[in-house]
């Protein structure tokens, strides 16, 4: 297989990670903040993850769709290498709660008691969890969403599969894929008794197809040049995502509204993407994982710690304390970012590139004409 060449990044996508990230921390934590009322657009913040999951189908057909069309794929390769960027940090933070919520127990502290519910523990560390696998969300719950982007990383040759016979039709394959999602959607509900949108451990895995299915057929908008006007469309997908979030609108709207932001960014040269293309907005972005898989753990271990100091059995804080507690999320994140996830999956990514050295050094040995066979080889 010819190594997949990475394509030009799209620095505003990379700093909306960040965006959607910190929607995802603001629901997260405001029940801890000591006000009466909850934004309806922070109640909407789950719909972070619904950009996430756009992004991730936009970005891997971005790398590995031509590849993919053009037979180049390795398949193994390719899930080696979404391993290397999801499993070290998922592991680590899984086995942090788990420190944290023993540590908790024995401190007397409050914590909920399905927090290490150990019958979800082997679902977990087999990123299964969203799959239906575990019984409840424990551990860090916001990981469900890793078990479901892996249940896409497995599937990918599929999507690729239909995107590339698609990709001379992007328009068609976007309705097609826009309306497939408004019917998953509308149907969903009133099965399930909620949302799809507001799937976890349980219907996880079936949550990302939708935006995932979109992102691919928006990545070939993408391919064909794009879209005129970027900049305008971005503003006003942005401005239509605040608003529907806002007026709590069927969530699907804020989804299409979410890939409409996504396309018109990507569209987006990154010489004219502003801030969105700055080197802080891009760090920022590259450190959203962490950001994100380490906003329960922070929450659960300063909440409980500012609590003690003072005497809140509620915890909920004053805004100034509040601040503080959420602050220490990104700082977390720096650390986990530069001393698990980076150096891990370079680690990792690495163990790979030289695996696969040796064996092509192997086989160039073997195809040589002028090769000298060994005792061991010696026809009979």
């Amino acid at each position: 297989m010819t190594p997949v060449q990475t394509p030009p990044d799209l620095r505003a996508l990379t700093t909306l990670r960040f965006l959607a990230a910190l929607w995802v921390v603001l629901y997260t934590a405001w029940p801890h903040l000591d006000v009466g009322f909850v934004p309806v657009a922070v109640s909407k913040g789950y719909l972070g993850v619904e950009t996430f999951f756009i992004l991730s189908g936009f970005i891997l057909s971005h790398v590995y769709l031509e590849a993919a069309g053009e037979k180049r794929f390795g398949y193994g390769g390719f899930l080696w290498a979404r391993l290397a960027r999801v499993y070290p940090l998922h592991l680590v933070t899984l086995f942090g709660m788990i420190g944290l919520g023993l540590a908790a127990g024995v401190a007397g502290l409050s914590i909920d008691a399905s927090l290490t519910d150990w019958r979800a523990l082997p679902a977990n560390l087999t990123l299964t969890h969203a799959w239906g696998l575990a019984p409840s969300s424990a551990f860090n719950h916001p990981s469900w969403s890793i078990s479901a982007e892996w249940a896409a990383y497995l599937s990918f040759p599929a999507f690729a599969f239909v995107a590339w016979r698609l990709r001379d039709r992007p328009v068609l394959a976007t309705v097609l894929a826009a309306a497939f999602a408004l019917g998953l959607y509308a149907a969903f509900e009133p099965l399930a008794g909620y949302s799809l949108t507001e799937a976890t451990f349980r219907w996880g895995a079936l949550r990302i197809v939708p935006c995932f299915a979109l992102g691919c057929a928006l990545y070939l908008v993408h391919r064909r040049g794009g879209i005129p006007y970027a900049g305008p469309v971005a503003l006003v997908s942005g401005l239509a995502v605040l608003v529907s979030a806002s007026l709590g609108l069927w969530d699907a709207v804020t989804v299409l509204a979410a890939g409409g932001l996504i396309l018109g960014l990507g569209s987006l040269d990154n010489a004219r993407a502003g801030v969105l293309g700055s080197k802080a907005g891009v760090y920022l972005g590259e450190i959203s994982y962490s950001i994100y898989m380490v906003c329960a753990p922070v929450l659960l271990l300063t909440t409980n710690v500012a609590a003690r100091l003072t005497g809140a059995d509620d915890k909920r804080f004053h805004i100034i304390v509040w601040l503080a507690l959420v602050a220490a999320i990104p700082v977390a994140a720096m650390i986990t970012y530069h001393l698990v996830e980076r150096p891990a999956r370079k680690a990792l990514r690495g163990f790979a590139d030289r695996r696969m050295a040796r064996v092509a050094a192997a086989k160039a040995r073997t195809d040589s004409p002028e090769r000298v066979l060994q005792p061991s080889e010696t026809i009979v």
